[in-house]
């Protein structure tokens, strides 16, 4: 599984962004997703998840009310639409993919390359 991740920069605090993350290699529906992120203090930050049907979604508290993670089966990508962004969203942002969704890092088997994300104040 390749999968692709876009849509990071440089905003100011209060700014919106929304990144992506498109899948190939295997059927996307057969893909639980994920969004991490790292900082110079935490490798592996849970951020959200997304079940393979795309009903059920789980957030970090840090992020829960302002991130929306999102999937379109038909075009084998998910979306991270982050709103109301912080200074301490200040991340690289991974997107990644394994068999169930899950806050623990090391359930998902492929990861995207990173996405760089940075608000200023």
């Amino acid at each position: 599984v390749q999968l692709q991740a876009s849509g990071g920069g440089l905003v100011q605090a209060g700014d919106s962004l929304r990144l992506s993350c498109t899948a190939s290699g295997r059927t996307f529906t057969t893909l639980a997703l994920g969004w991490f992120r790292r900082t110079p203090e935490k490798e592996h930050d849970f951020v959200a998840h997304i079940t393979r049907s795309g009903e059920t979604t789980n957030y970090s508290d840090s992020v829960k009310g302002r991130f929306t993670i999102s999937r379109d089966n038909t075009k084998n990508t998910m979306y991270l639409q982050m709103n109301s962004l912080k200074p301490e969203d200040t991340a690289v942002y991974y997107c990644a993919a394994g068999p169930y969704a899950s806050r623990r890092f090391d359930v998902y088997n492929w990861w995207g390359q990173g996405t760089q994300v940075t608000v200023s104040s």
